[in-house]
């Protein structure tokens, strides 16, 4: 598989894991925030030595603790390797990765985000002081300006 189909699986599949119960507004949004790093290369695109190439949206998306579908530890991790297109959300998931990486999304909600969490959840301590999130939707919450 060469790297274009390996960011568009990895796309899908992080927007099956991140944001299957959101729709397809909030697949988009979290497909912004993933676009949105890809674009500003940083630590959350470089973990060396792991097989996945830098500054890639697989990298985005796959390199350690960032999106936590993705994470070893996760419960459905298994799910989402699993997932196929007979999972009606999946094909959603697909169609909006395939969208966003053909640069078809609508304009980005969340105004550039390049982190969210689920709302309910405590502030990241690592996030610095807590604050009022940029973008709402559904189950989570966006921020921007967070290093």
């Amino acid at each position: 598989m060469d790297q274009q189909a390996r960011d568009l699986d990895t796309l899908a599949r992080t927007l099956w894991g991140e944001a299957r119960g959101e729709g397809r507004q909030g697949m988009i949004a979290v497909a912004w925030v993933i676009l949105n790093r890809a674009r500003k290369p940083c630590w959350w695109s470089r973990n060396k030595g792991d097989g996945i190439e830098d500054d890639t949206i697989e990298a985005v998306c796959r390199d350690p603790w960032q999106f936590s579908c993705w994470n070893v530890s996760d419960p459905n991790r298994a799910k989402l390797l699993a997932v196929d297109t007979a999972d009606p959300a999946f094909r959603l998931a697909l169609a909006v990765a395939e969208d966003a990486l053909a640069g078809r999304l609508p304009p980005d909600p969340t105004s550039g985000a390049c982190h969210y969490k689920v709302s309910s959840l405590p502030w990241p301590k690592d996030w610095g002081e807590p604050r009022d999130a940029d973008f709402v939707h559904g189950h989570h919450a966006f921020y921007r300006g967070i290093a």
